[in-house]
């Protein structure tokens, strides 16, 4: 019976630790890697909850053009004063009411603080959208560093391989005395190189994927592991960039959120102003009483109804020069919106404008470093062969052997670099990132 009961218990804490266990992906393709971190990133969802929270506030803005109302009821004692002093009788009374009262005119407060509310909220969901962006161009990078390191270890390996069979033949060559003691140890130097090349980029594979995984905000302890694409392809296709500038000044979320800065500043001068203006109200209370020893409870909460509705005019006179204050502070705050504004369009265009250049730049290394990988790997390919029949020796294999892995890391590095650099400058202009 025992045993039955600690199963079941077992069985429950086991259901609700995997219930609690986030649906990861087997293997994480790049989209899925942005679209996670768009919906768990602690940044991103820290911003939603100030979007809310600006909700909230324009949800009470909107009821401020309302009645407010409120209700009161008091219980005390009767005191009588006489001429040996004062004296609680017993007596209890009871008083009951109720008020309210609506703001008629305040030049435009009640909607202007409704209207700066609601761009506030716009405002944030703005910059829930630009933290977004960056975390997508962030994940895009450390993404491009894996597969790079992944295919860059493919190249590694058949090179090690290639260094291991020249050592099998030499190994032989050495035994049978056809080959010197110090060409034996070069070809060893090479082998121990090629290993050590390949240990160091299958540790910056490891980094890389702990910096993707830091960037998702995934558990130290999973076994993170990506979707490598079908193909990798370098797109050398380039949009004019006025046309991607004029794109991102018209879409991008830091543009829009510096216009609606400098609309809420302008709507926040109208509010400042409008302190200074009369206002106008409506107000009207209820209310009755009652007291022990005068009459029926409910007769006199009848007899000592009152209701008095009226006007209530507040007119500013002089307050410390506090309203003043808040107009000129306000517009203040126009000019510094504008100039932010202004700053954040230079700034963009200038990041647009290095992007075109930087896409370029790696559009033209790409050139050529993939004829410097195609004829190294020629060059590579009939040293092999020479060597094989002995018609050269193992100083120049070494030195071809070289230029080949250089240029396989330049090619690599060129390649991903340009295929970084188009997502980036096509993100700017409004696509998304695909690597398909």
């Amino acid at each position: 019976m025992k045993r039955k009961f600690f199963f079941l218990i077992f069985s429950l804490i086991t259901l609700e630790i995997l219930a609690q266990t986030p649906n990861y992906p087997a293997r994480w393709t790049l989209d899925k890697c942005i679209e996670y971190a768009k919906e768990n990133n602690i940044s991103i969802n820290s911003l939603r909850l100030s979007k809310n929270s600006a909700q909230q506030d324009l949800f009470q803005a909107k009821e401020a053009k309302y009645p407010n109302l409120n209700g009161t009821v008091s219980q005390g004692l009767f005191a009588l004063n006489s001429n040996d002093g004062l004296h609680v009788t017993g007596a209890q009374t009871q008083s009951i009411g109720a008020n309210s009262s609506m703001t008629i005119y305040h030049a435009n407060y009640i909607k202007n603080n409704e209207a700066s509310k609601n761009l506030l909220v716009q405002m944030a969901d703005l910059s829930v959208q630009e933290s977004q962006n960056n975390i997508t161009l962030s994940i895009t990078q450390a993404y491009l560093n894996i597969l790079m390191n992944e295919e860059n270890i493919v190249s590694l390996e058949n090179v090690l391989k290639t260094t291991q069979t020249q050592l099998k033949q030499g190994d032989q060559l050495y035994k049978a005395g056809s080959l010197s003691k110090l060409n034996y140890l070069q070809i060893q130097s090479q082998v121990a190189q090629d290993e050590y090349n390949l240990t160091s980029t299958q540790n910056n594979l490891r980094t890389n994927i702990v910096n993707l995984k830091q960037l998702l905000q995934l558990p130290t302890n999973y076994d993170f592991q990506i979707a490598k694409p079908d193909s990798i392809i370098v797109d050398d296709q380039l949009k004019p960039l006025p046309d991607v500038q004029n794109l991102a000044q018209s879409q991008r979320p830091e543009v829009k959120y510096g216009e609606l800065n400098v609309e809420n500043s302008n709507t926040n001068l109208k509010m400042a102003q409008a302190s200074v203006q009369p206002t106008l109200s409506v107000v009207g209370n209820i209310s009755t009483n009652y007291s022990n020893g005068n009459g029926n409870y409910f007769n006199q909460l009848g007899n000592n109804f009152y209701m008095p509705i009226g006007l209530s005019l507040g007119i500013p006179i002089y307050n410390n020069r506090i309203y003043k204050t808040q107009i000129e502070k306000s517009k203040i705050a126009i000019e510094q919106a504008n100039l932010d504004l202004q700053n954040t369009k230079t700034i963009l265009n200038q990041q647009i404008e290095q992007s075109y250049i930087n896409l370029q730049n790696a559009l033209s290394q790409f050139d050529s470093a993939s004829k410097q990988m195609n004829i190294s790997k020629q060059s590579y390919d009939i040293v092999n062969a020479q060597m094989k029949i002995g018609s050269i020796d193992y100083v120049q294999l070494q030195q071809q052997r070289l230029l080949y892995i250089q240029s396989i890391q330049n090619y690599l590095q060129a390649k991903y670099t340009a295929v970084l650099n188009k997502q980036i400058y096509e993100f700017y202009a409004g696509n998304p990132i695909n690597l398909k």
